[in-house]
Formats: C-alpha cells, structure tokens, sequence
C-alpha cells in the first residue's frame, strides 16, 4: 500500500461534564458508518459530517467506503460504488424507483434526493437481495424514512441551519405529530450555494440552489395496519462546469401511496406490505440561464426532456417454520421517457411552444422470493430468486448526429427479455459471538438502461438499441466484529460480467475525409475484484480513532485492458475526542495514484481522461452541545487549501469567464458552521 502523500491526524480537544451523554445529539461523523451486519452500511444523514456534503444524494454516498462520485460541478454527481455507476446501482426513495431524465446524465437519481429529508440511508453491497428491484449487480441504496406509532397525542420538530465559504447555505425543517390514531409530517428543504474556489483560488463554474417539500399523511387505527399517501415537489439549478451547458430546472413531483399489515399474533403471515407511486420528472438544460450574459439569440438553445415513472409492489413475510421466514413479492414498473428542444422562450423556435415527443418507454414486472433459515442459534442460510419480464420500445424516427439527422434503424421495435437473478449466503458468529462471517453467491441479469439504449450509437449502426443485458456472477466474503472498545469489518468481492456494457466515446464513424467522433455502448468481459475494510478503537471513554480502507480492481477482458472508471486505492484516518458537550475531531482522507485506465472508455456518466497522480487532504471539526436538543458545530474541509481533482472527475469544459482546466477540481478550504435541533 503506497499514498503519494501522507500527513498527520490531529485531534483539537476541550474538557467538560455539564452534561449527561444520553441528554446529547450524536457526534460530528468523521470518516464513515461501519458495516455492522454482513453487507449492510446504514447511515444517519441528519448527523452533522465532515467534510460537509453537498445538498445530493452523491455527496453523502461519497463518505462510505466504497463509493466515489462522478464530478460535474457543485452538485448533481454521478454516485459510483466499486467502480460500477449508473443502474448497476439500484436507488430507491422510501421504496421508489426514481429515474432522471437527461440523455447527458445531467440528473442522475440522486440529483433528486435530498439526503436531511430522510432518516436513515442504507447500503446492501453486492447483488445479495432480490428484494428491491431488477439489476442491481453493485449494490442497493434505500434512502427511508422512519415510522413509529405514536402511544399518546403529541409532536415534534427537528431542523439544522448551516453556513459556510463559497456562500453556502442550508435550511431543513421537519415538522411531525399526531395521535395513536392519525399522524402527519412536514419537511422543508433549501440549499444554495455560489462558485466555489479550488485551492488555487481558481473559481468553479459550480453555483446551485435547491429546495424540495415533503408531505404525509396516515391512519394506525391499530398496532397492525398503517395506512399513508405521501406528496414530493422539489427542484432546482445548477451550473456545470465539464459541458456548455446548465440544468435550469430539475423539477420532481411526486405521490405515493402505502398500506401495511401486520400479524401481532405472529401467526402463518407475519407482514403485508403495499405500495404505488408516481414520480414526474421534468428537466431543462440550456446555454443561457446561469452562463454569461451576451449569447445571440441563435444560441440560446434548451432541451427539455422529461419522464414519468410509476410503480408498486406488494410483498408478503411469512413464518415457514419456526427457523424460517420467507419473503414473497411482485412489482411492477414503467416509465415514459420525451423530449424537445428549441431556443429560448420569447424568441423564434420557443422550445416551450413546441409539442413532446416519446423516444422510449420501457415496462418491467417481477417476482421474486428471498428466505432466511436460522441453523441453530449462531448460523443462518439467506437464498432469493428473482425473475423479471422487460419491455422497451424505440420510439424515435431519427436520430441527430451532429448537425444533421438520420433515419433510426430501429424505429418503432420492441425488445422483449425474461432475465433472472438470484443468490445464496451463509452466515455464522464467531469468536464466541462477538462476530459474524459470511460468504455469499450472486448472479444478477440487468437490462440496458436508457442512456445505454437510446442516447447512444453501437459499434456499427445509429442505434445501441440491440445492446445485450449484462450478466454479473459474484462472490462475496466478509466478516463483522465488535467486543469491547474494538469494532471492525471486512468485506471483499470477486465479481465476472459477461456482456459488460461498456460506453466509449471519440469514435470515429465517418471516413478519412469526412471524420464524425460519437460515443458507442458496445458488450465487453469483464472482471472486477477489491473489498473495503474498517476498524474503530475506543482508546479512552472520550477518545475514539477509526479508520477504513477500500479499493477495487477492475480488468476489461475483451480488450485486455484495465476496466475504465476505476476509482483508486482510498484510506481514511480519523479522531474524535467527545466528553458530552464538547468534542473535536479530524479526518485524513489520502487517495493513491490512478495508473490503470482506458481512456474515452467508461459509463454512462463519464469516460476515463488520463492517469491521475495521489493526494491527501485534512479536515478539522469541533461541536458544543448547548442544551439538550441543540448542537452547534465547526469545521475546516482541505485545511491545507489542496489542489487537486477525483480521479473519477470530468473533464473542465471552457466556460466564459472561468479558466477551463484539465477536470473539475474540487473545492478548496471550506469554512462551515451548523446548528442541529430536535425537540419531542
């Protein structure tokens, strides 16, 4: 194990009794939530963290080992987890699907989310579930929200307040009460930001603003049966800094409906559990709404594509026998994906004027069953099945290339798959039960997803619309422990995709004379292998030091290549010293050097550019919990003001008025201040 660079940890402490642990909010998160069942992370979000998250789903998914983030700009990251983006991982929102809609990958799901509004976020690594939709080969995020019947009448408040450099600003308020019998909750995002500076001082074509609103409202007549219709509307801007245009409106609007039952008599079935959504997304990209003034008017163009995607699923928990519980499931999902594209509005070719038109709409159903057989008291067998029917339908006449457009070779088809996946793990404690080993099978069949189907020529004609579904088998090892002051995991994976999807770009489709550069998906082999691991070590009742570990390593057989979008060898030291009101902490983050790439090889949010040298970065925080219910705290991000850029970064796009460099660096010394509050 090699770091370019490596500096020293360092802790700030300060001394106090004032107050009782169990009357305080949590500590500041300073390297990362461990994994403390077998492949399974759960995370906190409205804990504060360093280093400060933007206000996305990406960023927060960025602080567990494991995972990187495709930068583009201030916000809207592509989330990559052991090398693999895209719907390779599958995101879910209390449940439901969620899809952007930019042929670009300007909104990628987690450009939707809104990390403070959710109570927990949870991380299933591998293709070890079949329970939360198709594909899914790296892994499944849950982004939820909690429930809790409430005994007597009465309601609650939690919110933060945050500042920081680069005219940060964020605002969260949940609001929720009710009675034993009916219940309801409020929750307000808002988030803004301006032009960060690296660590040259160079600013980052990067601003954003965004605010999001949540309802619910629900019925508990009894211990048993809840019943909830939610509402979502959000949007949103952001500038980018890696293409030559913006995202002027990110808008979200959304419904859902949820009935659950369950058996207090613990009888035959245990729990049923039904849900139906609807989530609209509408998104405009453009040249002109966050870019400086005196475009002509002839380039002052916007495309604005949208998609509606509904769903549902019902799931029934079974009591087999008294050592096995068995989970039954379906659902369904479909989406509609148009688009149009124009000038601005008030001039000729207002694309606001101009009618949608559908390019593609895809339907999938599932079934699906996973069952758990305890072995005695320490070991256990988990096993599901799943098998899913797809539907897509090419619905374009034409496809632009260039300045010019084309007959689509595929117009009007329509592909029919039937793809099945399924696993198999073991688990049993050791070490007398202080921890748990586990080794896991998987294999998973995803279907291509939009941006591989339709934004996308193949090799050999103008549509990748004939492109085969992957195939991913994996192997997954790994062990859990906690005894005393000392915890520690340990997972690692070994994983072999046949029909590897992979998206290159600068392909030369013209001739010699007459050179057309386009961007393919075409099937590769492939094999991945890496693992991440963590430890943390109570040293004293206020001191802690934790660290974690991840790498991956990837190999694309077809070519004989390293696999591209590879994120490098990643260590995180941190130390935190907590007496109960106040506490102080660091993180050293230290990121080695990236040598394996394939460059214009990738995914379908980025193409690798070249090697990428190692860097490390310190970060410094400290808290005071002023009352029961009241947390302020502090930090430093890049204390060193470090230059530097993720590997997985893309590359600076030359913006009027900002100095355009080889990738979107990241951001330099970052100053911030948050408040939490919670009050029952």
């Amino acid at each position: 194990m090699h770091f370019k660079r490596i500096t020293i940890c360092v802790a700030l402490a300060f001394a106090s009794n004032a107050f009782a642990a169990e009357e305080t909010l949590p500590e500041v998160v300073v390297t990362a939530p461990a994994m403390e069942e077998p492949l399974k992370v759960t995370t906190d979000p409205h804990k504060p963290r360093q280093p400060i998250p933007a206000h996305d789903g990406a960023e927060y998914l960025k602080t567990i080992p494991g995972f990187s983030m495709i930068r583009k700009g201030g916000t809207d990251g592509d989330p990559v987890f052991r090398g693999m983006a895209g719907s390779r991982l599958n995101i879910l929102l209390d449940g439901e699907q969620i899809l952007g809609g930019c042929g670009g990958r300007m909104d990628p799901p987690t450009a939707y989310i809104f990390p403070s509004s959710y109570d927990k976020i949870t991380v299933l690594k591998g293709p070890q579930s079949v329970m939360y939709g198709p594909g899914s080969s790296a892994g499944t995020v849950l982004f939820e929200r909690d429930f809790v019947r409430r005994s007597e009448s009465g309601a609650g408040f939690e919110g933060s307040l945050t500042a920081g450099s680069f005219g940060r600003t964020d605002v969260m308020a949940d609001v929720h009460g009710g009675t034993p019998n009916v219940y309801g909750r409020a929750i307000y995002t808002n988030s803004r930001a301006d032009d960060y500076k690296d660590g040259n001082g160079t600013s980052v074509h990067s601003a954003y603003s965004r605010w999001s609103s949540n309802a619910a409202v629900g019925l508990t007549p009894s211990d048993s049966t809840r019943v909830e219709l939610t509402m979502a509307k959000s949007d949103g801007k952001a500038a980018y800094a890696d293409r030559s245009v913006d995202g002027s409106k990110f808008a979200r609007d959304n419904a859902g409906l949820k009935a659950d039952w369950k058996n207090t008599d613990h009888g035959l079935v245990e729990k049923i559990e039904t849900q139906f959504y609807r989530n609209y997304i509408d998104h405009v990209m453009d040249s002109y709404s966050l870019r400086a003034s005196g475009n002509p008017a002839g380039m002052m163009a916007a495309m604005n594509p949208d998609r509606t995607t509904t769903g549902g699923r019902v799931v029934g928990t079974l009591n087999a026998t008294e050592a096995t519980q068995l989970k039954l499931g379906v659902d369904s999902q479909t989406n509609v994906h148009t688009g149009r594209t124009g000038a601005a509005p008030g001039y000729m070719g207002d694309y606001t004027l101009k009618p949608r038109v559908e390019d593609a709409n895809f339907h999938n159903q599932g079934i699906f069953g996973e069952a758990t057989r305890q072995l005695g008291e320490e070991a256990r067998i988990i096993g599901g099945l799943r098998s899913d029917s797809w539907k897509a339908q090419d619905k374009r006449a034409t496809i632009a290339t260039g300045m010019t457009t084309q007959a689509n070779p595929t117009a009007n088809q329509t592909r029919n798959e039937s793809l099945k996946s399924g696993f198999l793990r073991y688990e049993k404690g050791a070490m007398n039960n202080t921890g748990t080993v586990y080794a896991g099978l998987g294999h998973t069949e995803r279907f291509p997803d939009y941006w591989e189907l339709i934004s996308k020529e193949s090799a050999t004609t103008l549509s990748a619309f004939n492109t085969h579904p992957e195939k991913t088998n994996q192997l997954d090892v790994g062990m859990t422990y906690k005894q005393g002051d000392v915890s520690s995991s340990l997972s690692g994976f070994y994983s072999k995709v046949t029909d590897f999807i992979l998206i290159q770009s600068n392909v030369n489709k013209g001739t010699m004379m007459m050179p057309r550069l386009a961007t393919i998906t075409r099937n590769v082999n492939a094999s991945t292998w890496g693992g991440e691991a963590s430890v943390a070590w109570k040293l004293a009742p206020e001191w802690k030091v934790d660290g974690s570990l991840a790498y991956v390593r990837g190999n694309n057989e077809t070519d004989s290549t390293a696999l591209a979008q590879i994120s490098p060898l990643e260590g995180r030291i941190g130390a935190t010293y907590d007496n109960n009101v106040w506490s102080a902490g660091g993180l050293l983050r230290m990121v080695s050097a990236q040598n394996r790439v394939a460059v214009n090889q990738g995914n379908i949010a980025g193409q690798d550019i070249g090697r990428t040298s190692g860097f490390s970065v310190l970060s410094l925080n400290a808290a005071y919990r002023v009352r029961k219910g009241v947390l302020v705290s502090a930090g430093v991000d890049n204390l060193g003001n470090k230059v530097y850029a993720e590997h997985l970064s893309r590359s600076g796009a030359m913006v009027s008025g900002f100095t355009q460099t080889t990738r979107v660096n990241e951001t330099g010394r970052n100053l911030w201040l948050k408040a939490n509050f919670k009050f029952d």
